[in-house]
C-alpha cells in the first residue's frame, strides 16, 4: 500500500489536499488557545462552508472569523439559552444543514457548553463528528515535565476551600497526573489547598499557553503557593498540572508506627506531610492522627 503522506516527486505528492467543506450534521470544531495561527486548515473549512456556527460568545468568535476573513451565520449557544435554542439547532439538523460548534478557545465541551446539545443530536440520530486541534489540557500536560502515560482532568475545581479541599481529597488516589483549570484570583489557596490534601507533590502552572507572556513555572505545591500569595494573582488563562502520588495505602498500624517514629524529629505536622507523600492518606487526617498519638490518645 502506498503512502498517502509521501514526499516522493511528483505532482500528486507536491499538491495540497483540497478544501473539505463540513457535512451535513453536527461539527464540533476546535479553536485556538491563543495564537491565531493554531487553526487547522480543516477548522477554516469547516467555518468558511457552514449554514450556522454556534459559539459561547459570539464577539470572541467573531474576531477569529475576521482574522481569516469569514462571514458566516454567527449565533450564540450557551449554558443560559442553551435549553430554549436547542431545538431550533435540532431542527436545523433535521432539514440536512451543516452546523458547526466552537469554543471561546480550544476544543469545544472542554469545561465549555456544548454536552447536552451534542446527547441531543446523537440521540436524534443527526450525524455528529469533531474536528481535532488546539486544547490547553493537552499542550500544557505536553511540556509539564510530569508523567503523560495516565492523566485525569477535573476541570475547574470548587471556588470555596472547604468543597475544594473534598473534591482533592477524592482525586488523591488517583494513579496519574492532575490536570485542572484555574484562575489567577485563586491559584494562591487552590495551591496551599493541593499542598495540604495532596502533599507537596511536584507542581506546574502553565499560563497564557501559546501566546506572546506563555509562563510555566514549576515546583512544590507549597512553594507555587507562597510565590502568588507574595507577588500577586497572575493574569491570563492557567493551567494547573499536579504529579501523581504515590498511591501507596498503608495499613492502621504501619500508619501509625511511622506517624509515631517520625514525630519526634519532625513535629506533628511534619509527619503528617511526610506520610501523606508516601501513601494516599491526606495530610489533614495525617495530622489528627499524628496530634493523637503524640497526646497519648489512640487515633
Amino acid at each position: 500500500m502506498s503512502d498517502p503522506l509521501s514526499h516522493n516527486s511528483g505532482e500528486a505528492s507536491r499538491r495540497a489536499p483540497a478544501p473539505q467543506p463540513p457535512e451535513p450534521g453536527l461539527n464540533i470544531v476546535s479553536t485556538p488557545i491563543g495564537n491565531l495561527r493554531d487553526i487547522t486548515l480543516r477548522a477554516l473549512d469547516a467555518l468558511a462552508g457552514a449554514d450556522r456556527v454556534y459559539a459561547e460568545d459570539t464577539r470572541v468568535a467573531g474576531k477569529l472569523l475576521a482574522a481569516y476573513g469569514l462571514t458566516p451565520k454567527l449565533l450564540a449557544y450557551h449554558d443560559h439559552n442553551g435549553a430554549r435554542i436547542r431545538p431550533g439547532i435540532l431542527a436545523a439538523l433535521e432539514a440536512g444543514e451543516r452546523i458547526v460548534l466552537i469554543s471561546d478557545a480550544g476544543t469545544p465541551l472542554i469545561s465549555d457548553p456544548g454536552y447536552k446539545l451534542v446527547r441531543a443530536a446523537v440521540e436524534a440520530g443527526h450525524p455528529v463528528r469533531a474536528l481535532p486541534g488546539a486544547s490547553a489540557l493537552l499542550t500544557a500536560l505536553a511540556a509539564s515535565g510530569l508523567p503523560s502515560d495516565a492523566f485525569h482532568f477535573a476541570g475547574f475545581l470548587p471556588s470555596k476551600s472547604g468543597a475544594r479541599r473534598n473534591r482533592l481529597q477524592e482525586l488523591a488516589a488517583i494513579p496519574g497526573t492532575l490536570i485542572f483549570y484555574e484562575t489567577g484570583p485563586r491559584i494562591a489557596a487552590c495551591l496551599t489547598d493541593i499542598s495540604d490534601m495532596l502533599g507537596d507533590r511536584e507542581t506546574v502552572v502553565a499560563r497564557e499557553l501559546t501566546k506572546k507572556f506563555e509562563e510555566f513555572r514549576r515546583g512544590p505545591a507549597a512553594e507555587l503557593a507562597r510565590f502568588y500569595a507574595e507577588n500577586g494573582a497572575p493574569k491570563g488563562e492557567i493551567t494547573l498540572l499536579v504529579a501523581p502520588g504515590n498511591g501507596i495505602v498503608a495499613d492502621d498500624l504501619d500508619v501509625d508506627r511511622e506517624l509515631a517514629r517520625l514525630i519526634p524529629e519532625l513535629g506533628v505536622k511534619g509527619a503528617a506531610i511526610a506520610v501523606a507523600q508516601r501513601t494516599s492518606l491526606t495530610k489533614r487526617d495525617l495530622y489528627a492522627r499524628a496530634q493523637a498519638l503524640k497526646d497519648g490518645d489512640k487515633p
